[in-house]
């Protein structure tokens, strides 16, 4: 069995309104939505892999500083295990820039659609987990 890793991060942003918002990004192959991740690179710790991940995907900025870590499993085809680490972040940046290549659109969702707008259920667990989090206010900042 092969296994792969993945780290990625569920950015959120508070707009000028008040009103929270959750970046995703749609894939060109298949057109699902989901949250910017990717390979961690050898030498790279899961936050340095999600932090460059996000950057890569989306040309958003995020520094990990909240406890919030979830883990999803998964076989995309035989043969093959997938982890992927999902990080809760915070961001002012609005703008954003998707990569070339792979990525077809990426987008600012306001977090109260956001769960319609997953394809998959792993996505939706993780999503449901960090809104508990938000809810509860316990973005615990790492010094």
């Amino acid at each position: 069995m092969q296994h792969e890793k993945s780290c990625g991060a569920l950015v959120v942003r508070r707009a000028d309104d008040g009103k929270l918002y959750i970046l995703m990004i749609r894939h060109k192959a298949g057109g699902h939505r989901s949250f910017p991740k990717g390979h961690m690179e050898p030498g790279e710790t899961e936050y340095m892999t999600a932090v460059r991940e996000v950057f890569e995907e989306t040309a958003v900025q995020i520094r990990i500083d909240t406890d919030f870590r979830k883990t999803v499993h998964y076989h995309p085809m035989p043969g093959v295990s997938k982890e992927v680490v999902y990080f809760l972040t915070e961001t002012t940046q609005s703008d954003i820039q998707p990569r070339q290549g792979e990525i077809a659109q990426v987008e600012w969702v306001p977090l109260e659609q956001a769960e319609q707008s997953l394809t998959h259920e792993n996505d939706k667990t993780v999503l449901r987990a960090a809104m508990q989090r938000l809810r509860e206010g316990k973005l615990s900042h790492k010094k």
